[in-house]
Order: C-alpha cells, then sequence, then structure tokens
C-alpha cells in the first residue's frame, strides 16, 4: 500500500514529500498509523550522508508512537486501537546470546528502523516521518502514558531508552551520585530520570544561561564545566557521569571526578573521535570509561512504563512536515527546548 511521506533522494538535498510502499501485515504483524515521530540528531546524520551506507530514497524517523490499525492472525497481544510505540529496532536475528538476553540493540543482526535491509521495498527500511508502519509484533512496545501526553512520549523511543538503559546498568539509585554532560535532548532526558531514580543530580554545561532551566529539570546542582572552581569542588565524587555530548571534547576533565570505581559512560556519537583521554586518570583510581547504545525491547518497555508511572514525558516542540529542513538547521545551532517532534497528520498535505 502507497502511504504519504518525508525524506531525501540524496544527501545534499532537501527532504520533501514523497511516497512509499508497506507491505500488507503478515500473521505476526502489527499496522500501525503514526500521529507523531520524533527528530533524532541521527536523522540529521543519515538524511546527509555523514554517516557511512546512506540508501536513498532515505525515510527517517525512529521515535514513532501512534494507534494500532490492524493486527495479523496470529498476534495476540495487540488489538485496533491500542497507543503503541516504535523505536529504533524493527528486527533481529532472534536467536543469538544478545537477543536470548533482551539486547536486541547488540544483536550482529538487529535491523532499525530505517536504512537497513529489508525484503521489503526499496530493499532498506523506511522510518517514521510516514503516515503508517508496519512491525513485527515483537518490537511494538505498549503506551501506557494518558493519549494527551502521546507527542512527548516519542522521543522517549529514543533519547529515553538510551540514558535510562545506562542509569540501570550502572544500578542508579538513592544514595549515588550521578553528573549529566550536556543539557540538550539526550541530556534534559538523562537528568529526568535519574533524578526519578532516587539519585544525586548534578547536571555539567558550558552555559551558564542553561542553570535554571537544569534545576528545573530536576538537578540538584549545575555545573558550568568552563569554570575551574566549580568542576575542582566536584574532583573524585561521582558514581556515575552519563555524558551526552555529541561532540568532541576534553574527556579527561570529566574523568578525574569520577570516584574510585566510578564510571563515565558515552552516549553522545560526536562526527568524529574524542582524543585519547590520560590513561593515568584511569588506572589510578581504577575508574572505568564506557559507551552505551539504546536498549532492548524489555528494557524499553521498562522505561516506558517507568516514564508513565513517574508522569516523565520529554519537553518538545511540535511541527508540520514542511518545518522538517528548518528543524534540523535549528537543531544544528542547538535551537530546540529539547526535541523537535513531526506531527504526521501533516504528512497527508
Amino acid at each position: 500500500m502507497l502511504v504519504n511521506a518525508y525524506g531525501a533522494h540524496a544527501g545534499d538535498q532537501p527532504l520533501q514529500p514523497l511516497q512509499i510502499t508497506r507491505r500488507a501485515p503478515g500473521a505476526h504483524d502489527v499496522q500501525i498509523d503514526i500521529a507523531f515521530c520524533g527528530i533524532c540528531h541521527s536523522d540529521l546524520h543519515q538524511v546527509r550522508a555523514e554517516w557511512q551506507g546512506t540508501q536513498f530514497p532515505c525515510v527517517p524517523g525512529h521515535e514513532i508512537v501512534g494507534r494500532v490499525a490492524a493486527v495479523g492472525v496470529h498476534v495476540h497481544g495487540f488489538r485496533p486501537g491500542d497507543l503503541v510505540g516504535i523505536g529504533c529496532i524493527v528486527d533481529s536475528c532472534k536467536h543469538c546470546a544478545d537477543c536470548e538476553d533482551g539486547l536486541e540493540n547488540y544483536c550482529d543482526g538487529m535491523i532499525g528502523t530505517y536504512n537497513f535491509p529489508t525484503p521489503d521495498a526499496p530493499g532498506w527500511t523506511l522510518g517514521g516521518y510516514s503516515q503508517q508502519i508496519v512491525v513485527h509484533e515483537r518490537y511494538v512496545l505498549r503506551i501506557r502514558h494518558p493519549e494527551e501526553q502521546l507527542a512527548a512520549v516519542a522521543p522517549l523511543l529514543c533519547a529515553g531508552i538510551t540514558t535510562y538503559s545506562p542509569l540501570r546498568h550502572w544500578n542508579v539509585g538513592p544514595g549515588k551520585k550521578v553528573g549529566v554532560v550536556g543539557i540538550g535532548g539526550l541530556g534534559h532526558m538523562g537528568i529526568k530520570l535519574a533524578h526519578a531514580l532516587g539519585a544525586h543530580v548534578v547536571a555539567f554545561t558550558t552555559s551558564d544561561a542553561k542553570r535554571e532551566a537544569a534545576l528545573q529539570l530536576g538537578a540538584d546542582e549545575v555545573v558550568v564545566s568552563r569554570n575551574a572552581e566549580e568542576m575542582a569542588a566536584h574532583a573524585k565524587s561521582f558514581d556515575l557521569i552519563l555524558n551526552t555530548v555529541a561532540a568532541p571534547h576534553n574527556l579527561d576533565a570529566f574523568l578525574v571526578l569520577l570516584k574510585r570505581d566510578g564510571t563515565m559512560t558515552l552516549v553522545g556519537a560526536p562526527a568524529t573521535p574524542h582524543d585519547s583521554p590520560n590513561v593515568f586518570n584511569l588506572i589510578m583510581k581504577r575508574r572505568t570509561l564506557a559507551g552505551s547504545m539504546i536498549g532492548g525491547i524489555a528494557e524499553t518497555q521498562e522505561m516506558l512504563d517507568f516514564c508513565a508511572e513517574h508522569g516523565i514525558v520529554a519537553d518538545i516542540e511540535l511541527v508540520r512536515a514542511d518545518q522538517i529542513n528548518d528543524s534540523y538547521e535549528r537543531m544544528l545551532k542547538g535551537d530546540v527546548k529539547y526535541r523537535f517532534v513531526i506531527d504526521n497528520a501533516t504528512l497527508a498535505g
């Protein structure tokens, strides 16, 4: 079936309206009418071919929320009318150790929501900047937030799980001191989630103007990272630092803030590598420099349920489809608090 979408035909061209083909639902498939789709910074990298391997036409979008329109004959967990979401994963091998552990995000055969190989036309997956999507039931997520919050739930499918997964993996909770570097699309979710988990949260920003905003998001303290005295006051004190910055910067400045056995985990993906940190900042206090990537389906559902229970959603700006290109430019300038979300009803014209 043909559905309206927004995508690009080349990396140096703007996104524009187009039509794409979606498969008819199979026995285990769920067909979803997409209500809203978040705009992720990785969408921009992919559609502009700044990361290798972009297939065109490219239809981005992996922060998808909407309603079930139809289900296959063997689907029992969902029914038409349910509020659901699709995140970054629409398939995986289902039998490797990662899949068996519920960590499909680390499966070597993981299929992303767009720009990954599929037997469907045109040969690669097409994402959520579209009216509908059809996905195997295993990768469909239930949304328990009130319907009026649905647009603000969309970024949880990437920004939410990207920050929740490392917080859970490193056992963040009461009595833990957690730093969040960067107050943007990822960072604002990291602050909200770490606060809800009961940690003492310190937000790091390069701008004193963001101090009040970080406190309103749930930070207990705010440090301007360009202020040497403010940084030094927190030396050797953090259990975990969640680094969300997607640009190369001085990692050592934050590593020295970790206590013995503390960890800094990177979730921001810069286009060029960070400089290598000073190894002595790691070995002298048995510190760890780690990374983390989204989460598996079970953990993503756990995150959504946790957010529904605690009333957590993203701070968003809702945009029309014809504003996507402008939103990309504003996103590059940091001119958004804190995520853009597309109203997919505007794809119809």
